[in-house]
């Protein structure tokens, strides 16, 4: 009986941990978490590419002067 009490708070441990996680991650929002946009094709000056939004467009970051 007393496995039935630790598997239990094993279980509510894991899904404390999952609960936090985002179960999907969808490429705009990775762009932008980068500070970036998607722009369909590639990128064109002053952007340059920084990753994909998908299968045709690009994740686009303003350049910077330096």
């Amino acid at each position: 009986m007393r496995i039935l009490y630790l598997l239990l708070a094993v279980l509510f441990v894991v899904l404390q941990a999952v609960a936090g996680e985002p179960s999907f991650s969808s490429p705009m929002h990775a762009c932008r978490h980068r500070r970036g946009v998607c722009i369909p094709g590639r990128c064109r000056q002053p952007y340059y590419r920084v990753g994909s939004c998908g299968a045709i467009s690009s994740c686009c970051v303003r350049g910077r002067w330096t």
